[in-house]
């Protein structure tokens, strides 16, 4: 028997066409739904990291340092450190070297150890006028030891955007986490994936 000869019916040919554009179109589906979970997925990591290792840490100990700093204020009836009087400088001296400094060190080793997780694509300028005001205090706590009591604070200010900087910028990987962790796509992933390793 001659199969050249053999005509499909034009019904079977348009099943045969249909078949092959709906495995192709599931494919590629399939492809691009999974490549789109992955980006996903890869962003939701880096946005964990964020949180985890620089911004979370750095807003916790910010609003440590702002909390035991308004608390320092209210027990002297002060609305500023500044000026330290003579008789506010054993207090101030203690809570500078047991709370203050130790927040201090940790926010600067974050920034120094952890800036390739900044969310900019350029160092803030508050965060290295932050490195060098904790810079200058550390010059101040080493008079101190040495009993020279002259300078009573970091001649390099406090910098007025650093703590609105990390606030915003902690809130704004917060509300991104949310949104990833809450899609639908990202749940039903999740769980196709969660089935998968079972």
């Amino acid at each position: 028997m001659d199969f050249s000869t053999v005509i499909l019916p034009a019904s079977l040919q348009n099943a045969a066409v249909l078949t092959i554009v709906l495995a192709f179109a599931g494919y590629l589906v399939t492809f691009l739904s999974t490549r789109m979970m992955a980006r996903r997925a890869d962003r939701l990591r880096l946005v964990n990291e964020r949180l985890n290792e620089f911004y979370g840490p750095l807003y916790v100990a910010s609003q440590a340092g702002n909390i035991a700093y308004r608390s320092l204020l209210k027990k002297q009836g002060k609305t500023q450190s500044f000026p330290i009087l003579d008789g506010e400088m054993k207090e101030w001296m203690l809570w500078m070297t047991t709370i203050f400094m130790p927040l201090n060190d940790i926010r600067e080793r974050i920034i120094i150890e952890k800036a390739h997780l900044i969310v900019e694509e350029q160092m803030p300028l508050c965060l290295l006028d932050f490195v060098t005001h904790v810079v200058g205090y550390k010059a101040v706590l080493a008079k101190w030891a040495d009993g020279d009591y002259s300078e009573r604070r970091s001649t390099i200010g406090w910098p007025p955007d650093f703590d609105l900087y990390v606030a915003r910028s902690y809130q704004a990987l917060k509300a991104e986490q949310t949104r990833l962790l809450h899609s639908e796509f990202w749940r039903l992933y999740d769980r196709l994936m969660r089935r998968k390793q079972k």
